[in-house]
């Protein structure tokens, strides 16, 4: 049985912790709505970009003379999944069902006969994808330097891609980042970035748009600025989902390190007052043997 010295030094050490706790819960409920309102605040553009690039998509879909983001390499044989991971962790099981995501997507792709390859945003997402496809890690972006990744981080990140893309590096790109629905749950999404799916793009609209000076030359201008935003969307949710999952782990470990003071106390006031009974005991008996 620990002894009374042991037994408080444990409790001040998880007073200590939970504090730490109870301040990193309310620092991520303070960022958790700035966060959220960017999140939020992006998809109806990113939406409204996609309805732009449907319709010209609708118009290019099988001509020679599309751009090659659109039209691909004519193979799909080589894989790349750009997973995007947060750079502090303390934020539940975000990261864990991220990689879980990148890993079954990259199962899936291997049964089929086809080559894997990693391009990894963010820090938390690189020893797990390490030790299991340490030779198959393509490229890792650091946005760890940056206080909030935001349009410019995109951008970098867009720029490498198709540079790989056009340096024949890989023919299908998919992007996997965590969707913010709320506080509680982050979903694992995983979208086919590069070539621009034509046919799930088609579907959101359907409306003749007049373009000028042609459609090749506004695809051409478009479909970068498509991957940025595609991809800035996906660091906004990304931010909100860590700042939600963060405030939850942070809240739950607060609750369990009060449970845990609780019990401690209880155990340290019965060692307490045994340790005085037997005190008492012995006072008692030396005064009867007197």
């Amino acid at each position: 049985m620990a002894s009374l010295k042991e037994l408080k030094g444990r409790i001040n050490s998880v007073k200590s912790t939970q504090k730490i706790t109870k301040a990193k819960q309310m620092v991520a409920a303070a960022k958790l709505r700035k966060a959220q309102m960017a999140a939020e605040s992006a998809r109806p553009f990113a939406e409204r970009m996609a309805a732009v690039m449907a319709s010209l998509a609708t118009k290019m879909a099988g001509r020679d003379d599309a751009p090659k983001l659109f039209r691909g390499t004519g193979s799909d044989n080589r894989h790349l999944l750009v997973l995007v991971n947060t750079d502090k962790g303390l934020c539940g099981g975000l990261n864990s069902n991220l990689v879980k995501e990148a890993k079954a997507k990259a199962r899936k792709l291997t049964a089929e006969g086809k080559d894997v390859y990693f391009y990894l945003v963010g820090r938390k997402g690189r020893a797990p994808i390490k030790r299991d496809y340490a030779n198959r890690i393509e490229q890792m972006f650091d946005t760890s330097e940056v206080r909030t990744p935001g349009y410019a981080e995109a951008e970098a990140i867009t720029a490498e891609l198709i540079d790989l893309f056009e340096a024949g590096k890989f023919d299908v790109a998919h992007l996997i980042y965590p969707t913010f629905k709320s506080a509680l749950a982050q979903d694992p999404t995983s979208v086919q970035l590069i070539p621009v799916p034509a046919a799930e793009i088609a579907e959101t609209s359907a409306a003749a748009v007049e373009y000028e000076p042609d459609e090749e030359e506004i695809l051409a201008e478009l479909l970068p600025r498509y991957l940025k935003t595609q991809l800035f969307g996906a660091l906004l949710e990304r931010e909100a989902s860590e700042q939600g999952a963060s405030m939850t782990a942070m809240d739950n470990a607060t609750r369990n390190a009060g449970d845990l003071i609780n019990k401690l106390t209880i155990q340290y006031n019965r060692s307490r007052q045994a340790a005085i009974t037997t005190e008492l005991i012995e006072i008692i008996a030396g005064a009867e043997a007197l």
